[in-house]
């Protein structure tokens, strides 16, 4: 939806020159169309009728969920508590939006400017990606007017839920913090931005701690039921660390496919500088991804001896295994290595995204498809794959109108 009038926009629809204090709140809002034009470039947009149809059937699914419990929308049951929604929604999102302490650190603790044009998507990506994983452990749980019992009232600091609670809340109340200047700017407010940008040191500290610490309890999750799960997919020793540094490589790679996709469909909201060095961000993540995943190959490696479960990798279950790791590890790790050494940026982009899914899948081989693997196999449920989707749209809702409007893409100008 590129704006045609308005002072959003150069003549030819490249950065932005944006008089801030000027416009009122409405036009920053319909990006300096009308009210009627607005709509006009909504409706016509094909992508929002699909997201529409998504809605008109996955809204009264929510509906449901919460008036006749989880069992309406999905196969949930004591052997397989946790389904599709915490598979994909917590434990896959969350490691994907490892993407804005990684960031932060690299430009706020180590001084790497070159990286400055890019922090600002990596923080929203991970602000979104921590806000929508709530949502979708709300959906599982269900009760959310009862969220802050089990924080507040009821305290469990025994408990490594209690832990991965507060972890990221406080974390996510970090993000929003570290995402408050680019709001700032938008709204006019120069006070809050000079104040966190004071602050934003122990902001990026705090969050260095802070998911370091809920990424590596995530994976000690799985170590209160370790019999439940295949060998070759928990390991208590290390299942910590599996978690925190395949949270690194997801998180990088899920910017650089973030920045990728936003140079192809919003092109017009990005500043030249932006545009300029992504080539070379896009590298950079690359060199710190192959590392981490290089890390990580090396830990299973170590797992699977400190266990002593060769035997198993001649199994059926082993055979998968080795597939999870060829595809999810080695492919994008040599694509990683390769388009580094040569400057093959679209190779480099392609391995991210086959590293995004290899966590994915990861994720819910650990949560979904290897646990309690004597048992049957349980298919999820139409209805709660199409919530999923639709928690998707919403994500994707505001993720692209945040990305229209704030100063991410681009720099503000006064």
């Amino acid at each position: 939806m590129k704006p045609l009038s308005g002072n959003l926009t150069d003549a030819v629809g490249r950065a932005p020159v944006i008089s801030g204090g000027e416009q009122r709140l409405l036009d920053k809002l319909f990006l300096g169309l009308s009210g009627r034009d607005y709509l006009t470039r909504v409706w016509t947009n094909p992508l929002n009728w699909v997201i529409c149809l998504i809605l008109v059937i996955g809204i009264p699914l929510l509906c449901q969920r919460y008036l006749y419990g989880l069992q309406a929308i999905t196969h949930g049951s004591q052997d397989y508590p946790w389904g599709v929604l915490l598979g994909f929604g917590l434990f896959g999102m969350v490691p994907l939006s490892a993407s804005g302490f990684l960031l932060s650190t690299t430009v706020e603790i180590f001084q790497r400017d070159d990286f400055r044009p890019i922090e600002r998507l990596a923080l929203l990506n991970g602000l979104l990606g921590y806000f929508f994983a709530v949502v979708f452990l709300l959906v599982d749980l269900g009760m959310p007017w009862r969220l802050t019992y089990p924080m507040v009232v009821s305290f469990g600091p025994a408990a490594v839920l209690f832990l991965v609670a507060w972890h990221v809340a406080t974390y996510l109340s970090v993000q929003v913090a570290e995402i408050l200047p680019a709001v700032s700017e938008w709204a006019g407010w120069p006070g809050v931005k000079r104040f966190i940008l004071r602050i934003t040191l122990g902001l990026t500290i705090a969050g260095i701690i802070l998911s370091t610490l809920h990424q590596g309890a995530l994976g000690a999750l799985f170590c209160y039921a370790p019999a439940k799960i295949h060998p070759l997919w928990i390991s208590p020793e290390f299942q910590w660390l599996h978690f925190f540094v395949s949270s690194i490589f997801a998180g990088l790679s899920m910017v650089i496919i973030i920045s990728w996709l936003v140079t192809k469909t919003m092109s017009w909201r990005c500043d030249h500088r932006f545009l300029s060095s992504l080539d070379n961000i896009t590298l950079g993540l690359a060199k710190g991804g192959a590392t981490a995943l290089i890390t990580y190959l090396v830990i299973k490696v170590v797992a699977v001896a400190h266990e002593q479960e060769w035997l198993l990798l001649i199994s059926g279950w082993g055979f998968y295994y080795l597939l999870e790791i060829a595809l999810g590890t080695l492919v994008p790790l040599v694509a990683f290595a390769y388009g580094v050494r040569h400057r093959r940026v679209a190779l480099v982009r392609w391995g991210a995204l086959l590293a995004v899914a290899g966590i994915i899948w990861n994720r819910l081989n650990t949560v979904m498809i290897c646990y309690n693997y004597r048992l049957h196999q349980e298919v999820p449920h139409w209805k709660e794959l199409w919530v999923v989707v639709t928690l998707l749209c919403f994500y994707f809702i505001v993720y692209r109108f945040i990305l229209y409007r704030i100063p991410v893409l681009f720099r503000w100008r006064e």
